[in-house]
């Protein structure tokens, strides 16, 4: 996320009323989006919901595993809450077709 910011603001900068005779390149937003950016979306919901006074301090997309007819996306998210520290394990199990949530489950860990 803060990468995120980081190169919007760079590119604002950039573009912002400067006429120097920099020419950037064409860009295309959706061709940097991740095909699992929807679905880590909803992790991060989905967690923030179970968790709510915990705050999201990192995400890890750990990979998706294929079925005939589903799919299952797994993500990382590391929380804080008041002084304690742990991560939650999370896999959207969906259907490849209709892209319909079968099932979502969590996991604490301390790594």
């Amino acid at each position: 996320m803060r990468r995120l910011f980081t190169a919007l603001g760079i590119l604002l900068l950039l573009s912002g009323g400067m006429t120097s005779g920099i020419v950037l390149p064409n860009v295309h937003a959706e061709d940097d989006i991740p095909s699992y950016a929807k679905w880590g979306r909803l992790a991060m919901q989905k967690t923030g919901s179970r968790y709510p006074d915990a705050d999201i301090v990192d995400y890890l997309h750990q990979g998706r595993e294929e079925n005939d007819s589903t799919a299952v996306e797994k993500f990382k998210l590391w929380l804080r809450e008041d002084d304690k520290e742990f991560g939650v394990l999370i896999a959207i199990e969906f259907s490849t077709k209709t892209e319909e949530v079968i099932d979502i489950t969590f996991s604490e860990t301390s790594q």
